[in-house]
């Protein structure tokens, strides 16, 4: 095994890995030299010259000339007579330079040789995966999808890198097989093992920032601000926008003509619904575009407390909660209150009673869930199909029934 063949090999990985010459020839160099450290002691004293291009690789080792039965180290100094027989004109105090051939080491050093410049090789480019991945967090990659397991998807970039996309990074509705193309954002790059791990999601409120991104110029451009996002992923989502110019509408320009830029967005979440609101320092109008699309009435805010008692119309009460009560928790994430919606008394001339009264009749805790999703009279719940009154709530099938012969009995 001659040295031409040894870096020739190693030429042909460093294509396969498509790693830069510079970086090549430094860990070659690299490894030669601890090599020879470990060899002669130290390697200090040896010029390694490597050339990946023609494959070649020559080492020379640099001593003194001292006389004969003065050398201290035989890796730093050499008798006179031995110089002599390299270049007859060589004198005491100069220096030789010896070309070391690869025939000088045995098999077994050049076994090791070869092993140390694979795990280099491997540990650099471990080491340039994770630094190129980790600068690129919170940026959306496309990939094709290489594997699917239970708990995870594999995926593949252009260069072949694996990244993962766990099934608690994905939305609900997502199905991918083997070959389909998909689109995440970056959201974690770990070292495990020694090995970099990259994280994929399609769930991060950042997957549909950068999303707004690619389909709104003016958010691009940083014309548009996005405030912030909130997600119940594959459900809904909300988004507050801002401009500071004056002649730009931040909703119409995020949402398109006839919806055009948003569709886009949508499709991609698997139909998740977006709410594009303006962002607005003032509390009251924030919470009430929050709860779009129903129209409140009143508001009366606690900011101390963080709390927010919002009282609108019976019939819009069920717009405010939204599906499986989306559309509330999702406002309230967005403008930071715990928001608390009361039918608006006035508007309701029926006789009705309060939820809390059936206390004696009904658990505590069967209350609090009628009045989490906005009925907080006796009437609110019987205005609700069966049907809706199980999705809404956690309440078992049987205890709804409980609930709704116990009230329609105090109308009898």
């Amino acid at each position: 095994m001659d040295h031409i063949n040894l870096v020739e090999t190693f030429s042909e990985f460093k294509d396969f890995k498509n790693i830069d010459r510079e970086t090549m020839m430094r860990i070659l160099e690299d490894v030669f030299r601890h090599m020879l450290a470990k060899k002669y002691g130290s390697a200090d004293n040896f010029d390694i010259i490597v050339n990946i291009d023609k494959g070649d690789l020559e080492i020379w080792r640099l001593r003194e000339i001292v006389e004969d039965g003065e050398i201290e180290d035989d890796n730093l100094q050499i008798a006179y007579s031995e110089a002599i027989k390299i270049e007859p004109d060589f004198e005491v105090g100069e220096e030789v330079s010896e070309e070391i051939k690869m025939k000088d080491f045995g098999r077994r050093e050049i076994l090791t040789i070869r092993q140390n410049l694979i795990s280099k090789i491997q540990e650099y480019e471990k080491d340039n995966v994770y630094h190129k991945y980790k600068d690129r967090i919170g940026e959306i990659i496309t990939g094709e999808v290489y594997q699917v397991w239970k708990k995870e998807i594999l995926v593949i970039d252009d260069e072949y890198i694996e990244l993962i996309l766990p099934k608690s990074e994905q939305i609900p509705s997502d199905y991918y097989r083997k070959g389909d193309t998909i689109r995440a954002v970056v959201s974690k790059v770990d070292m495990r093992n020694n090995t970099p791990q990259i994280i994929l999601s399609r769930t991060s409120p950042s997957f549909l920032e950068r999303l707004f991104e690619q389909e709104v110029p003016e958010v691009f451009d940083g014309l548009i601000t996005i405030k912030k996002i909130v997600r119940v992923p594959g459900e809904r989502a909300k988004i507050a926008v801002e401009s500071y110019d004056d002649r730009i509408d931040p909703v119409g320009a995020c949402v398109g003509m006839k919806g055009s830029r948003i569709h886009g967005i949508v499709r991609e979440l698997k139909n998740e619904n977006i709410d594009v609101i303006n962002f607005t320092n003032n509390s009251s109008l924030y919470i009430q575009r929050a709860l779009s699309p129903a129209k409140i009435s009143n508001i009366v805010l606690d900011d101390e407390n963080g709390k927010a008692e919002v009282y609108m119309k019976p019939d819009q009460v069920s717009l405010a909660i939204g599906k499986g009560g989306f559309n509330i928790k999702l406002a309230g994430k967005l403008t930071g209150y715990e928001i608390d919606v009361y039918r608006d008394a006035e508007t309701d001339t029926d006789d009705d009673v309060d939820i809390a009264e059936f206390s004696d009749e009904l658990e505590v805790w069967v209350i609090e869930q009628l009045k989490a999703i906005g009925c907080d009279t006796a009437k609110s719940v019987l205005s609700l199909d069966f049907e809706d009154l199980v999705k809404r709530t956690d309440l078992e099938e049987d205890t709804i029934k409980r609930v709704i012969n116990v009230l329609k009995a105090e109308f009898e």
